[in-house]
């Protein structure tokens, strides 16, 4: 599973040994992998300013994993054309240890690994300070990738629209992938070639009729130049002074003349713009495939200029990275208002092995945690009752610290 839960109880004797327990009944009954989750010794300042900082670091939690939420979905609208290569791009490099961050991180690997960055977030700053750098560095991200996803919407929708103008029916499509200029008398003072839509039942009525459908039409001057399931294009020559009565009588018959004049340098300009389109769409995954040089993974000042997707890829990682990192700050805030002073709890990565135990494997939990809050263990049995002097429902509350790191950041 791509779930973990991140918990913490007291570091006495008592609940060591609880800890034991419980890693003993999750290993025989295959309920969930264990592991410790080392989280530094912060300044703790007042709990008065604990109780605060617990809130802000709720709100920053839920905005990281939204923003990582909506990298990944950017990843795959970029690599539309690869999409079985997006988790691959999901990773969180340059996280571990110093001799592994030149490696490919998968997100669960850097989760289970997880090591305090002593260098971008040092634990002897006071705790407020920790999470106002977090705090910035997401919201930077955040900027960034609102300008550079925009611009790609942008260069998508036009290209969206170029293609579905293209797509469309004879009457509205654009013609600058159908027509050459050698299907156009150009630059006579008296010969014009119009373009009419002919319905494919009709073919036939058109080449014997639109020789008399006026006069002054050039004879076996007709070429179809394209079809669709409709019918097709068809060209044909005449004076300029019949071009009324020509429409005229061609309507009656069923034919329609499409409104056109024969433009190279439109032509070119829209043939060159799709190219220059597609080019430019296609840059943002192709170039990225590029290795990042030694040592580029961390942008603090994200002024990364480059192809969008390599941009996400590091940024990803980046932010991915704050996350855990805010999590941890989360199990020592609330270890610490929640077990007091001095700071003595052991916090536990435990991730369940099938969506068929988690009930188990948290009615284990309560079992193993109960005396830590009685009263909170005893409302586990009620999913209605409420713990007195919280503003939590006890589906939210448990005797222990816990917090959820879902990695499914596709669903």
């Amino acid at each position: 599973m791509s779930e973990f839960w991140l918990i913490s109880a007291p570091g006495d004797k008592e609940n060591l040994q609880a800890l034991e327990r419980l890693n003993t009944v999750t290993s025989k009954s295959n309920l969930s992998y264990n592991t410790k989750f080392a989280i530094p010794d912060f300044k703790v300042g007042t709990l008065d300013s604990l109780v605060g900082l617990s809130d802000e670091l709720g709100k920053l939690d839920t905005f990281a994993e939204s923003l990582i939420k909506r990298m990944a979905q950017s990843v795959v609208e970029v690599m539309e054309d690869a999409k079985g290569k997006v988790q691959e791009n999901l990773l969180a490099n340059g996280g571990l240890k110093e001799k592994m961050k030149c490696l490919k991180i998968d997100l669960t690997s850097f989760v289970t690994h997880f090591e305090w960055d002593m260098a971008k977030y040092p634990a002897k700053q006071p705790l407020p300070s920790v999470v106002d750098t977090l705090a910035k560095q997401l919201a930077q991200i955040e900027t960034d990738l609102k300008g550079r996803t925009a611009a790609y919407s942008t260069l998508k929708a036009t290209l969206d629209s170029l293609n579905q103008k293209a797509k469309a029916n004879l009457f509205t499509r654009t013609l600058s992938d159908i027509v050459n200029k050698d299907d156009f008398v150009l630059d006579s003072e008296y010969l014009v070639t119009l373009l009419v839509i002919v319905p494919t039942q009709n073919y036939i009525q058109w080449q014997k009729t639109y020789e008399s459908l006026s006069d002054m039409v050039v004879p076996r001057s007709t070429k179809l130049i394209f079809e669709d399931k409709e019918g097709g294009l068809f060209t044909v020559t005449l004076f300029r002074k019949v071009i009324d009565d020509f429409k005229a009588r061609a309507k009656e018959n069923k034919f329609m003349v499409r409104e056109f004049y024969y433009d190279e340098k439109e032509i070119t300009r829209e043939r060159e713009e799709m190219t220059r389109l597609l080019s430019a769409k296609k840059q943002q995954y192709q170039t990225s495939c590029v290795a990042l040089k030694k040592g580029s993974s961390t942008f603090p000042d994200h002024k990364v200029k480059g192809p969008l997707l390599r941009w996400l890829k590091v940024n990803f990682s980046e932010a991915f990275i704050a996350w855990v990192h805010i999590k941890a700050l989360r199990v020592f805030v609330e270890s610490v208002l929640r077990y007091g002073l001095p700071v003595n709890f052991q916090a536990v990565l435990l991730q369940p092995q099938k969506k068929s135990s988690i009930k188990r494997l948290r009615e284990v939990l309560n079992s193993v945690f109960k005396h830590l809050d009685e009263v909170a263990a005893a409302s586990m049995l009620d999913a209605a009752m409420d713990i007195p002097g919280l503003q939590l429902n006890n589906q939210d509350y448990f005797p222990y610290v816990y917090f959820r790191i879902d990695l499914s950041l596709l669903d």
